[in-house]
């Protein structure tokens, strides 16, 4: 990928190419898929005669008439009252209340407050009332009233109150619903104002304070109702136009209610029903969702990811396409749709990307193809053919790890037939219908077809994504770890130290990233190839002196620094010539980092020759992944271990912990996702893993160690 590329896309993040790239296949898969979900129409229009006799395609709802009868069953309820008893009650209590607070009022004036202006008096009573009178809206008392009830005479206030109290008790026994408050308010002034007994001067007072007291007492039970409704609306039965029924007779008049119907349906070249494109549009939302959640919760590296991402969507698009092609020839009385190569986004998805989105992509083509081969527009989906390409992929992808080769992809598609096979018989069988021996050979051949195609497509195409995309599958790094590969035979005859030293680091290396959740085989892969670099002045390098010969005793330690440092450009050197794989030449560039040459750096400074430090330094970059980071450290451990003398498990473990704070402290893995965490696992399995192979030798007991010795002897004089 283009380095200006690529820092555009780290300025953005994954998430944000995630989900363009998510937006862009979706649209892609919708534009493609909608013509398979639009039905037939006609050209008609209101009042003509239909041109010929039409048929409901689909059993629908007739949405508009149900909800009219719905409606009318509903308005049909009557509404629920409840009448509250206690309401009366509450009201003369109010009144009383009111009364009893005025006449105390009136008595604490008589006592000592005779001197009081006719204001402070009523603000006496008002700040009295205050508390009762503050919820009542209804009520408001004037200075007047309020005047009247300190004033009047108070046998006529004790006769007013009464009387007032029995009228509004007589009023209030009755149901008194809302939109009546006001009649029986008018109803009960009307009493008060005339036979009512009550002295005239307080009739206005008695007025307002009875108007006051007249509420509502018959409320509406609006849960009750709406629950009535409910079940009124729940008991009408829903109006379907049903499948096949008929909407128009040949030259019959298309009435509105016809062209209604018709237009429901999405008959009509004017009104097609936006449902299926609106379901359609879900689905690829859904699929799109479970792709963007299972890349983003990834704990991939972020460029492998994104290489991932790039060949999944492309796969899935190229299989739609396919299908929309095979379905151009489903105009026979057979399933063409058989001949699709059921399991071939499988096996690319999950050679390129892995098991897990190949498992997503695999239910995502069945549903798509489901789709896209369904036959008539009352099918939702074509259900055996979703189960053919389903259980062909995951019949495919149970035996995708155990591919070691790309001609083991064939081992992969004799499995796909034989399910193929088996599925087709179950789909033959289960149809009941009369099949000819034409029809028959048809079947059996499209599912060999399928299965054929499913590997000759994935081995066509595979160099094309990897070459395309830079993607580095786990087929290409099984092919790169075969001894036979000519740059591993270089090494071999050319520095055969060397090669030992690297399937050494290799075995560290690999078991370290397992145990991390890294990837263990292009560390595997990555450590045979990363000292290739050595190949061009093996002799210069300890693992590869047999005649005791060091050539850096005679070598200034810059010098000798400047060899040592270049094998690692120099291995990207020879790697890129030989278009290895971008991550093989960041192993073989990155795992050094920028760490010093401690040795030659010593011996400069002894010698007064060391000018500029970083002559002492690899140019790096800095381990960039996890697993050159994990390379890096099993380069330097298995070196050292290997020069120890007499290694033990305690010193093997304080040798490991050393390289790697030593490591830390020069701040190699500040440009890698290592966690500190991660870091004492690899630290763990280094040290296992060194003393299984580093291991001492066992003594045996005195009497075991004799006859041994003997045998040895035996076998020396034999081979002599």
């Amino acid at each position: 990928m283009d380095k200006h590329l690529k820092s555009l896309l780290d300025m953005f993040g994954f998430r944000v190419f995630l989900i363009v790239i998510l937006l862009i296949a979706g649209a892609l898969q919708f534009f493609m898929m909608l013509g398979n979900v639009l039905g037939d129409t006609y050209d008609v229009k209101a009042f003509q005669l239909a041109p010929e006799t039409i048929r409901a395609v689909k059993t629908v709802e007739d949405v508009e008439k149900t909800e009219k009868e719905r409606k009318e069953a509903e308005e049909a309820v009557e509404p629920v009252y409840v009448f509250d008893e206690e309401i009366a009650g509450h009201r003369t209590a109010l009144l009383e209340t009111i009364y009893e607070i005025a006449m105390d009022v009136r008595k604490d004036i008589s006592a000592g407050g005779k001197n009081l202006s006719r204001e402070e008096q009523i603000g006496k009573l008002k700040e009295k009332l205050k508390e009762v009178t503050d919820g009542q809206d209804s009520l408001e008392l004037t200075d007047e009233h309020l005047w009247t009830l300190l004033t009047a005479d108070e046998k006529e206030l004790d006769n007013a109150q009464t009387k007032l109290i029995n009228f509004v008790q007589d009023a209030l026994s009755k149901p008194v619903r809302k939109e009546n408050v006001s009649a029986v308010q008018d109803g009960l002034e009307s009493k008060i104002r005339s036979g009512g007994g009550i002295d005239e001067e307080l009739i206005p007072l008695y007025v307002t304070l009875g108007r006051a007291a007249i509420v509502e007492t018959e409320k509406l039970d609006k849960e009750k109702t709406e629950e009535l409704k409910q079940q009124a609306r729940e008991a009408v039965e829903p109006t379907r136009i049903l499948q096949g029924q008929i909407i128009v007779q040949e030259g019959e008049l298309i009435d509105r209610e016809k062209y209604r119907q018709l237009e429901l349906l999405g008959m009509t070249d004017n009104k097609t029903s936006i449902k299926p494109v609106l379901g359609l549009a879900i689905l690829v939302l859904l699929q799109m969702a479970f792709l963007y959640f299972l890349f983003d919760h990834s704990k991939t590296e972020v460029q492998k990811k994104r290489q991932q991402v790039l060949a999944t969507v492309i796969i899935y698009l190229f299989s739609i396409g396919l299908m929309e092609i095979t379905g151009l020839l489903d105009d026979f009385d057979v399933q063409v749709a058989f001949i699709y190569p059921s399991a071939l986004a499988t096996m690319l998805v999950s050679l390129l990307a892995s098991r897990q989105v190949a498992s997503l992509v695999t239910v995502m083509v069945a549903a798509s193809a489901g789709i896209v081969f369904q036959e008539g527009y009352s099918a939702v989906m074509q259900m055996e053919i979703a189960l053919y390409i389903l259980l062909g992929g995951f019949s495919c992808l149970y035996i995708m790890n155990s591919i070691k080769n790309r001609s083991d992809i064939l081992k992969a598609c004799g499995i796909v037939v034989a399910v193929n096979v088996l599925f087709i018989a179950v789909y033959l069988l289960m149809s009941q219908s009369h099949y000819d021996p034409a029809e028959l050979l048809f079947y059996g051949a499209a599912a060999v077809v399928s299965g054929t195609l499913s590997g000759a497509l994935t081995m066509g195409l595979l160099p094309f994504f990897e070459s395309a995309l830079g993607i580095l599958s786990t087929m290409k790094l099984i092919e790169l770890s075969n001894p036979n590969h000519p740059l591993l035979k270089k090494i071999l005859t050319e520095t055969p130290g060397t090669y030992h030293h690297s399937i050494m680091v290799a075995n560290l290396a690999e078991a370290a990233c397992e145990a991390i959740g890294a990837d263990g085989l292009l560390a595997r892969v990555g450590s045979y190839y990363h000292d290739i670099g050595k190949t061009r002045r093996p002799v210069f390098f300890v693992e590869n002196q047999v005649s005791g010969i060091n050539p850096h005793d005679s070598l200034p330690p810059e010098r000798s620094a400047e060899i040592i440092i270049a094998h690692t450009t120099d291995g990207a050197e020879i790697l890129r010539k030989h278009r290895m794989p971008q991550e093989i030449i960041d192993i073989a560039l990155q795992h050094h980092g920028t760490s010093p040459l401690k040795y030659f750096l010593h011996k400069a400074k002894e010698e007064g020759k060391l000018k500029d430090e970083s002559n002492f330094r690899y140019p790096g970059p800095k381990p960039q992944t996890k697993e050159i980071a994990v390379i890096s450290i099993a380069d330097s451990v298995e070196a050292a271990v290997r020069s120890m003398k007499e290694p033990t498990s305690e010193k093997i473990r304080s040798l490991v912990h050393s390289i790697i704070k030593d490591r830390l402290e020069d701040n190699q893995f500040d440009e890698c996702d290592l966690s500190i965490k991660e870091l004492k696992i690899v630290e763990k399995v280094l040290c296992e893993t060194l003393n299984g192979t580093f291991h001492s030798r066992i003594e045996y007991p005195k009497e075991e160690r004799k006859q041994e010795q003997k045998i040895s002897r035996h076998i020396n004089s034999s081979s002599g």
